[in-house]
């Protein structure tokens, strides 16, 4: 038992035929939010995108009331 040598577990290849499949643009990467699709994927993307903009639009009106 302690001679053995340790091997790690292979993928479970039972799962190729599941009728849910993680997207193929989703593996591989750091941050697989970024590359998902979907409805609510899309929706938290459009939240997103409107978030970072309306950030930037009071970063300017700051800007301007400092001045």
């Amino acid at each position: 038992m302690a001679n053995e040598k340790y091997e790690p577990s292979k993928p479970d290849a039972s799962n190729k035929d599941a009728s849910i499949q993680s997207d193929p643009g989703t593996t591989d990467t750091t941050d697989p939010q970024e590359h998902m699709k979907g409805p609510l994927s899309s929706l938290m993307h459009s939240i997103e995108e409107k978030a970072e903009a309306n950030d930037k639009k009071d970063e300017e009106e700051e800007k301007e009331d400092k001045e």
